[in-house]
């Protein structure tokens, strides 16, 4: 069984809880509910966890798949360093994010999910993990094509070898074809 890369649980776990608060702080402050002051806080919170989970770490392996249209947050996340890099710095940070979402009944689902990638995240960091960005890689130059093949294959798999091939009437240039089946009126 292969190692488990934590990050890439944490990081799941982490985008989706900044959903789910910036969903419970929109109808915290929609609802205009009793203190929807934190309501309002965790909208900012929600959206600042998203834009900061949104691009994928790379893999321990190289199989990494990038989100869709992830390249213009790595290079945000990527600016600043060793403090979005660091594991430890993201457990402590969602941590501190949760608490204020613990006030509101709107907030709480997303600040306990939120809580919990923060652990995740902390075990990731304890296993040395970090965050490294997925850049694009730089076009292989293509190899021009071999001489050898010049024309693809015509016909279907499987090929009879070519002296037993039946002979089309174009190939045979002004050669008669002889039907072997009579025709009958």
């Amino acid at each position: 069984m292969g190692k488990i890369e934590w990050a890439m649980w944490a990081n799941e776990q982490a985008l989706a809880s900044g959903l789910i608060l910036l969903t419970g702080g929109i109808v915290g402050v929609a609802g205009q509910f009793r203190g929807f002051e934190f309501a309002a806080y965790a909208v900012a919170a929600g959206a600042f966890v998203c834009l900061l989970e949104y691009p994928r770490s790379k893999r321990a392996k190289g199989t990494s798949m990038e989100r869709t249209g992830q390249y213009c947050f790595t290079v945000c996340v990527k600016s600043f360093g060793p403090v979005t890099r660091n594991y430890y710095v993201r457990a402590f940070l969602h941590a501190a994010i949760c608490v204020p979402g613990g006030f509101m009944l709107a907030t709480v689902l997303g600040c306990v999910c939120l809580g919990i990638a923060s652990l995740i995240y902390l075990v990731a960091a304890i296993r040395g993990e970090h965050w490294e960005p997925i850049l694009p890689r730089k076009e292989v130059t293509r190899r021009e094509p071999v001489d050898s093949v010049k024309n693809p294959p015509q016909n279907p798999p499987p090929r009879p070898p070519p002296e037993t091939r039946r002979k089309r009437v174009e190939d045979l240039e002004g050669a008669a074809y002889d039907n072997p089946i009579p025709v009958v009126d």
